[in-house]
């Protein structure tokens, strides 16, 4: 194949292409049932015009037949004064216009001939045309359908596509959540365990220092127990939590050498 050949081939693909994009069933229907109205139109002006001029042939007849009926009367007038002269001319008269009348006899049945071939060939054509326009507005109005339908399809895998993104972004955020829960429950079990220690906590220090302070709130009570037990006086009872003060002092004090 020739380059101008290709050449032409890829012009006459795309314009078929532009063609097919560009045609609507709906339209070239309506102009085919314009075209076939048009043509209806043309005969039934046609078989107006043979009417007619069948219509204008009976005229023309009447009027020979009424002259020669009157051309007969006038013969037989003269024949009656004896004037067989004025007989003989209107007879030859009359004779003549039955050339004619044949002539327009014959016109006038080739007319109506043609006149009752164009009102069926018109009814026919009618009939047609109406079993057109039937079926071109259903197929306008499936096509119409099939449209919409196409429409809603695309719109709908439009929708489609777009749910799909956020389903996809519904999973990541559930993903991230469970993540992060995970992390807070691990976090938690570490700060139960004592593994980390928990740098929030009012008072610090390590479990070793909170035990040594519950001892030693668990002995001053024990003290302040035993002065009371004891019935000392208001100055004993006194000089007791004094003493338990002491003996706190002194056992932060360990407490205190301890940790150094």
């Amino acid at each position: 194949m020739s380059l101008m050949n290709r050449i032409s081939l890829i012009f006459r693909s795309k314009a078929n292409k532009a063609l097919d994009r560009a045609e609507d069933p709906r339209e070239t229907l309506d102009y085919s049932y314009q075209r076939q109205l048009e043509l209806l139109n043309k005969v039934r002006r046609g078989v107006a015009d043979v009417a007619t001029s069948r219509k204008r042939v009976e005229l023309q007849l009447n009027q020979l037949e009424q002259q020669a009926t009157k051309l007969s009367g006038q013969a037989q007038k003269a024949i009656d004064v004896g004037r067989e002269d004025l007989a003989r001319e209107a007879l030859t008269r009359k004779s003549g216009l039955a050339t004619q009348v044949n002539d327009l006899r014959a016109q006038h049945a080739q007319l109506q001939a043609e006149e009752e071939k164009l009102v069926l060939a018109q009814q026919r054509l009618q009939a047609k045309v109406e079993a057109f326009r039937t079926r071109k507005e259903t197929i306008k109005a499936t096509y119409s359908a099939a449209e919409a339908q196409t429409r809603i399809n695309e719109a709908m895998s439009g929708i489609g596509e777009e749910m799909g993104d956020v389903g996809m972004a519904i999973q990541r955020a559930e993903d991230r959540t469970a993540q992060m829960q995970a992390r807070a429950g691990a976090i938690d079990e570490l700060l139960a365990s004592g593994a980390l220690e928990d740098v929030t906590a009012v008072g610090g220090g390590d479990d070793i220092s909170r035990e040594l302070d519950a001892l030693s709130s668990v002995s001053d009570v024990e003290a302040e127990l035993a002065a009371l037990k004891a019935g000392k006086g208001g100055a004993q009872a006194i000089e007791a939590p004094a003493e338990g003060e002491i003996l706190a002092e002194e056992q932060g004090r360990e407490r205190t050498e301890g940790n150094a």
